[in-house]
């Protein structure tokens, strides 16, 4: 089967690419450069002459916090404005599949357990709100056209040199600069990237759906923390006790926006946050790899 896979020299895009290749998918690459379709998502895309049978769609904004009005409106010119030039550029050649990599954030939670895709969509911050326009947009578009969509929505992605929250950490800890708090116990949900090519070949024969995507151990910030220091050979982080994190979250809620730490960002840290995966594991008979096995740097 063909598949166009956007955003294809992306975190996705490296990894998940040789793995469809290696189970005999057709893949054609599409990005801003080293592609074989080359264009930037946000401007108009000509309608594509081939047909495909798979749409994966990871092309799109994530893991910067905006600072100003311009670059919070960058997260719907690429997430939603460049999912819709997308699909107009298909309509020639309408799909068979389309695969959308959403995200948790759809949620807008930040903290809970075992939170399921029945959870109403109260994302707030403008990733979690372009990325519910798309879902919504698509949703509508797929149905029109007789597509079978499969909206999935990681939560933490990890694999060979992450970016995001994950490299960050990883980043840290190298140069010694990483501390758990309160002991490092609040869990959070993490997926293996390599994971989206066995996906890929789950969906086909099915009907359309929308799914966490999450392993089922959902790992402990310092049980993450110690996989990364024992493949650097470093020393376990060490832990800040509690009562000192609320003192200094209580100094960052009278500092603002520009404090490393408040009450909700304590909260966040100090508080679990996984997601279901028991509707991905039942209707795509898809057993997720357990990522603390397989962490590699």
């Amino acid at each position: 089967m063909k598949v166009l896979f956007t955003g294809a020299n992306g975190f996705l895009g490296k990894n998940v690419i040789p793995l469809l290749r290696e189970k005999k998918f057709q893949v054609k690459t599409f990005g801003t450069s080293n592609a074989d379709y080359i264009y930037n998502i946000t401007n108009t895309i000509v309608p594509f002459e081939e047909t495909f049978d798979i749409i994966f769609h990871a092309a799109g904004k994530a893991h910067s916090i905006p600072q100003n009005k311009e670059e919070e409106n960058l997260f719907y010119t690429v997430n939603f404005e460049g999912t819709k030039n997308l699909c107009k550029a298909l309509e020639k050649n309408i799909p068979e599949y389309f695969i959308f990599i959403s995200t948790v954030a759809v949620y807008g939670k930040d903290f809970g357990d075992d939170i399921t895709e029945n959870t109403a969509l109260g994302g707030y911050t403008p990733y979690a709100k372009s990325k519910i326009l798309a879902e919504k947009f698509l949703t509508d578009w797929c149905k029109a056209n007789n597509v079978k969509l499969f909206i999935l929505r990681p939560s933490l992605i990890a694999g060979p040199n992450p970016p995001g929250n994950l490299g960050d950490m990883i980043n840290a800890v190298k140069k010694g600069k990483y501390f758990n708090i309160a002991g490092g116990e609040a869990r959070k949900s993490i997926f293996w990237v390599e994971d989206f090519a066995d996906l890929t070949a789950k969906v086909i024969g099915k009907n359309s759906g929308i799914y966490n995507v999450c392993d089922s151990d959902n790992p402990s910030f310092k049980e993450i923390s110690d996989k990364i220091s024992n493949i650097l050979n470093k020393k376990s982080s060490a832990s800040i006790p509690y009562f000192v994190a609320i003192s200094l979250a209580k100094v960052g809620d009278l500092l603002g926006n520009k404090a490393p730490i408040n009450s909700l960002r304590l909260r966040k840290i100090t508080d679990s946050l996984t997601f279901s995966n028991e509707k991905m594991k039942r209707e795509l008979d898809f057993n997720p790899s357990n990522v603390m096995e397989k962490f590699q740097i």
